[in-house]
């Protein structure tokens, strides 16, 4: 061997090899370079070259961002179901406070927390009750007793009170407010509640000359009493008069039992006392009547009851009735009334087996103080021999009504006025009002009360009444002596155009055409058809022969125009009171059926009145 390469294989490899840069390498085929060979090193043989490596990072690191992302969205969805979660449990908490009453707020809020000034005026009250005691027995004696045996049941001969006293426990005032709109006087009204022991027997005797004692127990009232101080003088103590009476009746529950027996042995008389009772105070203390205690000598009838002017109401029919009914359609009638008393409420006739009642009733009722009073109406259906059944009901607050204007309204039914939490639809009660106040004569005309009759004379008779009882009288009389008024003329009827129809053909389109006709005549008249238009533009003109006005009623059915036949889309029923009161009216009508499509219409009346004698 060659001692130089012999001496070459002893020498150590130098470190500076490893420093040199790496070769580039190739991403497309993965071939692995060999370190060069030394000298005297037998060359190698290169292995075979292997497949391509995967890019398993990239596959990796997209599925760990697809876990992420998702797991990030359902976090996201979750964070705001349970804000929104919250904020629905915040806004039925808003709305829960909103409807409470005072019975609510009195479990939220014990005695203790009420003002001081409160607990004072309960405190001072529950000393002097045995007095007031006394003195409020003989007066609800006096003051209920006629009225009482004014509303006894026919099956009754008698009945009397033979034991009045309110008990030892005194009611709990709950709220004083001042009402500041008369400036003439000082009104107060005062919420108390009153859950006593009291002592009360009537003595009830039946045709049959039967004697009865009744106890009326377990009385529970919640209610608001107003007091007015009036007229204020310059004398002490600064006011002639005060003037009470049962502003509003929120509760009055009380139960009955014959002394030493059931009454419910009595089949009929425990409801009809009920109702009596219900209607005596209703009739002796309930707002607007109010009782007056002279404090200074004058003439204070100025403050006693009377009434202020009439309320003429339509009730033109109903749509979308509940049906109460197992087989066929519920058989509907109507309730209105203005005071619930008896002898001033009014019912309609019953439309049988329908859900959408045409009734075209008027109905006349006396007015004592616009600004508080309502008027109520309440749906019923008739089961024949058996009670009616309840629908709904509605009220109007006549302070919401402008004198001389007719105004034209539909009302929701609801099952309770005082608890609105029904969210179940029981149909709707279309209803015409017009407010026309005594005094007001030479600012518009009443078409429902004939020139210089009825109305007008009522008032001159009713101004000099003195109380509610007389003015009932005087009102039923001139009712049977007063004449009916019939407004005979041409009514002008244009059609000018509609908006918002619904659909009726596959395209997307309809071919509208109106029908008219009068309710009572049965005469129609019909439009053009407008080709291909959900607002179509009629303006067309039609005169109407019309013989009884305020009776009368005009239909307007919108129809779709098909080759072999027709589709009905809607219908708009009106009275003419408000053309007959105002001449011509100018105005876009709802029609029934759908969901938002108008009628416009411009309504002409030329007048031909007659009278007769009812």
């Amino acid at each position: 061997m060659n001692p130089a390469l012999a001496k070459a294989k002893r020498l150590p490899l130098s470190p500076l090899r490893f420093l040199n840069p790496p070769r580039r390498r190739n991403y497309r085929q993965e071939i692995p370079i060999p370190p060069p060979p030394l000298i005297g090193d037998v060359q190698p043989r290169a292995p075979p070259p292997g497949p391509p490596a995967r890019p398993m990072g990239f596959v990796v690191g997209l599925l760990l961002g697809v876990v992420v992302g998702v797991g990030l969205v359902m976090v996201f969805v979750r964070s705001e179901n349970a804000r929104s979660k919250s904020r629905g449990q915040l806004a039925a908490s808003v709305v829960a406070f909103a409807r409470m009453t005072i019975e609510d707020s009195r479990k939220l809020l014990p005695a203790e927390f009420y003002p001081s000034w409160l607990k004072w005026l309960n405190l001072e009250l529950t000393k002097i009750w045995p007095y007031v005691n006394e003195a409020a027995s003989e007066l609800i004696r006096n003051s209920v007793e006629p009225v009482l045996e004014q509303y006894k049941p026919a099956i009754l001969a008698s009945l009397k009170f033979s034991k009045l006293t309110l008990g030892t426990v005194a009611p709990q005032f709950t709220g004083v407010s001042i009402i500041e709109e008369d400036k003439s006087g000082i009104t107060m009204e005062l919420e108390l509640q009153w859950d006593g022991n009291p002592s009360i027997i009537l003595d009830i005797r039946t045709r049959l000359g039967v004697a009865l004692p009744v106890q009326v127990k377990n009385i529970g009232f919640t209610g608001v009493f107003r007091l007015i101080f009036k007229p204020l003088v310059q004398e002490f103590p600064c006011f002639g008069a005060v003037s009470y009476s049962l502003r509003e009746k929120k509760k009055l529950d009380f139960t009955l039992k014959v002394v030493g027996g059931d009454i419910s042995s009595l089949p009929g008389i425990s409801n009809a006392l009920e109702g009596t009772i219900r209607d005596a105070i209703e009739d002796s203390i309930t707002w607007p009547v109010r009782k007056i205690i002279s404090i200074l000598p004058g003439d204070y009838s100025d403050l006693e009851l009377k009434p202020v002017g009439v309320l003429e109401v339509k009730l033109v029919q109903a749509s979308d009735l509940t049906n109460k009914d197992m087989i066929g359609k519920s058989d509907p009638f109507a309730v209105l009334y203005v005071r619930p008393l008896q002898d001033r409420m009014k019912t309609s006739k019953t439309i049988n087996n329908d859900l959408n009642p045409i009734w075209n009733e008027h109905f006349e009722f006396i007015v004592e103080d616009a600004s508080t009073q309502t008027l109520t109406v309440k749906i019923y259906d008739d089961e024949g021999l058996q009670p009616p059944e309840f629908i709904g009901c509605a009220q109007v607050k006549l302070k919401d009504l402008q004198p001389g204007k007719v105004k034209d309204v539909w009302l929701k039914l609801v099952k309770d006025l005082e608890v609105q939490r029904d969210k179940k639809d029981r149909g709707q009660v279309h209803l015409e009002l017009l407010y026309c106040p005594y005094g007001m004569e030479n600012e518009f005309t009443n078409p429902f009360a004939g020139q210089n009759l009825s109305m007008t004379s009522l008032e001159k008779v009713l101004k000099g009444s003195r109380n509610a009882t007389e003015a009932a009288n005087i009102d039923r009389t001139a009712t049977k002596r007063k004449k009916e008024v019939i407004v005979r003329g041409v009514l002008s009827v244009t059609v000018i155009s509609a908006k918002d129809l619904p659909v009726m053909d596959v395209m997307g389109k309809a071919d509208p055409f109106v029908v008219i006709r009068m309710k009572k005549t049965d005469t129609k008249n019909k439009t053009r058809v407008v080709n291909g238009s959900l607002n179509p533009i009629w303006n067309q003109t039609f005169d109407l022969v019309v013989e009884d006005g305020l009776h009368d009623m005009l239909i307007l059915e919108v129809w779709d125009h098909d080759t072999f036949g027709k589709d009905y889309m809607g219908r708009s029923i009106m009275t003419l009171t408000r053309v007959i009161l105002e001449g011509e009216v100018r105005d876009s009508f709802p029609l029934e059926g759908t969901t938002s499509a108008t009628l416009e219409l411009y309504l002409k009346w030329a007048p031909q009145p007659i009278y007769r004698d009812s």
